[in-house]
This record gives C-alpha cells, sequence and structure tokens, in this order.
C-alpha cells in the first residue's frame, strides 16, 4: 500500500489552508485590510477557527503572490502602497508581457485567435462600473480584463512565463483596486481593440508597441492613485 510522501500536508490540513488562502486574498483585494496593516496569525487564525500553522501556511501563499510581505519580526502585512513599489511592478510586466506577446503572436494557431476574439467580446459587452461598486471596476469587468490579458499571452505555450503573468497580475490587479478611478482622458477600449487587432493580425511589432503604452498609462494611474490612498 502507498503512502502518503513525507512532507506532504494531510488532506484535510491541505483543504483548510486553501480556504483560508481564498479569504485572506479576497478580504485583502476587497480593501478589507488596508496598505501597510498587519496580518496577525494568531488573530486571523481565531478569526477563522483555524491552526496557527494552517494560517501561516496561506499567507506564505500570498507573499509568494505579491499580497504581503514578511516582516523583520517574521510576522506579516499587507504591502504598504508606494509608488516606488508599484512602479518596479509596471516596470516588470513593461519588460516581460511585449516579449511574451511577440511570441504568442508568433506561436499562437487558429485555436488561440478564437480565444482572443472571445475574451474580448467578452470585455467589451461587460460594464466596467456598477453603481454599487462606485468608482471602482466591477469584479466581472476587472475577471474579464484579466482573461483578456492572459488570453493574448497564451499563444505563446510557455507555462513558466504565464505563471509569471499571474503574479504580477495579481500584485498590480491590488494596486488597481486601490487607486482605480474614472479617468475621462484616456480610452482604454480603444487600447483593448488595437490589441486584439494587432495580435490577430500578427502584427508583433505593433502589438508590442501597444501593449508597452496600455502599460505605460496603466502605470502613471496607479503613481496617480498611490497618493489618495488611505
Amino acid at each position: 500500500m502507498t503512502g502518503m510522501p513525507h512532507n506532504a500536508a494531510p488532506p484535510g490540513k491541505q483543504m483548510l489552508s486553501e480556504q483560508v488562502h481564498a479569504h485572506l486574498r479576497d478580504a485583502i483585494m476587497r480593501g478589507d485590510h488596508a496598505p501597510g496593516d498587519a496580518l496577525k496569525p494568531q488573530d486571523l487564525a481565531k478569526e477563522q477557527g483555524v491552526s496557527l500553522a494552517v494560517v501561516r501556511e496561506a499567507l506564505v501563499r500570498l507573499v509568494g503572490e505579491g499580497l504581503a510581505e514578511r516582516l523583520p519580526n517574521r510576522g506579516f502585512a499587507v504591502p504598504p502602497f508606494s509608488d516606488r513599489r508599484w512602479q518596479e511592478i509596471a516596470e516588470a510586466r513593461k519588460t516581460i508581457e511585449p516579449a511574451v506577446l511577440r511570441m504568442s503572436v508568433e506561436r499562437g494557431d487558429v485555436d488561440w485567435e478564437a480565444r482572443v476574439r472571445a475574451a474580448h467580446h467578452r470585455l467589451v459587452r461587460t460594464p466596467a462600473y456598477l453603481p454599487e461598486e462606485g468608482e471602482h471596476y466591477s469584479g466581472a469587468w476587472a475577471e474579464a480584463h484579466r482573461a483578456f490579458h492572459r488570453t493574448l499571452l497564451e499563444g505563446c505555450g510557455n507555462p513558466t512565463l504565464l505563471e509569471t503573468f499571474d503574479r504580477l497580475w495579481i500584485a498590480s490587479e491590488l494596486a488597481r483596486r486601490w487607486s482605480a478611478h474614472r479617468n475621462p482622458g484616456r480610452d482604454g477600449a480603444e487600447e483593448h481593440r488595437r490589441l486584439e487587432e494587432a495580435a490577430l493580425a500578427r502584427d508583433a511589432d505593433t502589438a508590442a508597441e501597444v501593449l508597452v503604452r496600455h502599460l505605460t498609462l496603466t502605470a502613471a494611474g496607479l503613481t496617480d492613485g498611490a497618493d489618495r490612498a488611505v
């Protein structure tokens, strides 16, 4: 009879860790914990009715996703909303994503083209703002936005690069949710249309150029939002 690997977590503990991770991730993304707030394992364990080990495992995963930071005294905290942090994330995205998009344009097949078109259609047809969401992007639009950008890159066929995109996206999405505000001078829908058009036309140079500008404008908006974040 084959036993569990020596270092594997028991199924029950693993399920609890997944649940606590999902709960904390959603809470941070919703803004329930303000930038810089301490994430105290003892308090979280009591709140969730789980062990310290389960909470610490969930917090370590959040650190890997860029949604939490380790403190020098081995505690955890929500990342501070600093211009430098978000500009570093933006710089990483502007360096990596255009290169991956070029690969995707060169390698993507007909199925990839269909997925890009479908993802863009969903993005266009999803309202960005809902009355109950105030000035912040709606959750449905945020997911459609993520799906469109990820689908554009999926033609690269490289899971490691896509995992890098996922980590950077989560970190930048946190900044967006803290600073999201309407920018009447920017036409994001047109930027997305041009991205889809260039990608499906197999024009890697134009697609990469449009993406760099798109990310640059997003970074500028986050810088503005950093001044207003609470």
